[in-house]
């Protein structure tokens, strides 16, 4: 693997790292939002965030946290 090419595959899984991250601090701002309002505006940072998660996806650890 040439020197750049590492360099890609790692800024790419700090990234990854970096977006699981995000995505869990969110995840505990939504158990612990109160209002609907709030809701709306975490889903949207996750949504620009990860553009290819469904609102399911996102809220499924919750669930199962719950359950």
């Amino acid at each position: 693997m040439s020197y750049k090419s590492r360099n890609i595959r790692v800024n790419e899984l700090r990234k990854r790292r970096n977006r699981k991250q995000k995505l869990k601090k969110l995840r505990e701002k939504f158990f612990l939002a109160k209002t609907e309002e709030e809701k709306e505006k975490i889903l949207e940072k996750v949504f620009k965030i990860a553009p290819w998660l469904t609102e399911e996806e996102f809220l499924k650890p919750i669930k199962e946290k719950l359950n």
